[in-house]
């Protein structure tokens, strides 16, 4: 694959400038950059939503795992029946560790008075994410669903790099995503046993209305590659069937390129019949190597296959909006996620 731009492939999501929101800005941040922090006090209006994400595999793949901190919360049944009212109301720390022995999780949605969080915190319950010197550090005590039972345990990822860009998914930008630290060095250790090393990926994404007005589905991957590079794929199909799509690979100085994008590859079909597409390099195309999220609007996945020309395991996420929009999936939500309005 050449270090070209994507050609052929709809239009690319934009760059927005790190402080003001307009123009390309190439500068990769040097260590200890408050523009590449995680800004966990930033502004979420009513129908908006804002999440924070890691993903980490362990280094015998054996183990995996994905937390995501959100503020209006965006697969909320309860934040859509509200009208898409108060997001700080609909709050929701998200663990889920994958094992060859089986998974656990967790999604207990929180209301307001749960929520503590300014530039380098957020709490949520009992738990929390924290960047202490351009470290994640993350607390976790929740209980499972459905089985209840307790989670409780530390993940912490030290980034190679770090990237202060942030990159809008659609033309008004009312949808940024943001590549925070895209490759580190992941540590994990929970009581029920549960401890490993790997590597990880951090990011965010933030909005300003319902993810559902904007977009139809999406699909998404992360592969770390050769010398420390990590390359994202992001293919989004808007509302009005417009699609686009960003081919990045980040460098181990964190500074972004903007690559070709190879075919999209359609994967397996789930039990539930997502059909998610993912890229990989011509004639090396992904292969599944396990399903990790099944549910009737989203999928996540291990992979792995060629990317960039070398081996890659690759993270992948598909998402069905107009699914998650139908009214039987979001009754059969609260049996995942359940809500606990009061602090615990």
């Amino acid at each position: 694959m050449n270090d070209q731009p994507t050609a052929g492939a709809g239009k690319s999501p934009g760059r927005l400038n790190e402080t003001d929101g307009s123009g390309p800005h190439r500068r990769a941040p040097a260590p200890g950059n408050r523009l590449a922090a995680p800004s966990f006090d930033i502004p979420v209006r009513s129908g908006g939503y804002a999440w924070w994400y890691i993903d980490a595999l362990s280094e015998d793949k054996q183990h995996g795992l994905t937390i995501i901190a959100f503020i209006g919360s965006v697969f909320s049944p309860y934040y859509a029946w509200s009208g898409w009212q108060h997001p700080e109301n609909h709050c929701a720390m998200n663990v889920a560790l994958y094992s060859v022995r089986g998974n656990r999780w967790a999604m207990t949605e929180r209301g307001h008075r749960s929520l503590a969080r300014d530039s380098d915190k957020i709490g949520i319950g009992r738990s929390s994410m924290s960047w202490q010197n351009e470290t994640l550090c993350i607390n976790v005590d929740e209980w499972t669903a459905p089985l209840p039972s307790r989670l409780r345990g530390t993940v912490t990822l030290h980034p190679y790099y770090l990237s202060g860009q942030t990159f809008a998914l659609d033309a008004e930008a009312r949808h940024v995503w943001r590549p925070i630290a895209p490759r580190g060095r992941v540590a994990v250790k929970f009581e029920d046993g549960t401890s490993w090393n790997g590597e990880g990926y951090f990011d965010s994404n933030s909005g300003d209305e319902p993810l559902e007005r904007r977009f139809r589905s999406w699909d998404w991957s992360r592969s770390h590659v050769a010398d420390d590079a990590t390359i994202v794929y992001y293919d989004v199909v808007l509302r009005s069937g417009e699609e686009r799509a960003l081919a990045l690979k980040f460098d181990s100085t964190g500074a972004d390129i903007v690559i070709r994008a190879p075919p999209q590859t359609r994967m397996p079909k789930t039990f539930w019949r997502m059909q998610p597409t993912a890229r990989g390099d011509r004639g090396m195309e992904p292969r599944l190597v396990r399903v990790l999220e099944d549910a009737p609007f989203y999928a996540r996945s291990h992979l792995a296959g060629q990317v960039a020309g070398a081996p890659a395991d690759i993270m992948h996420e598909t998402l069905s909006l107009e699914r998650l929009c139908n009214p039987v999936v979001r009754a059969m939500l609260p049996f995942r996620m359940p809500r606990l309005a009061s602090w615990r």
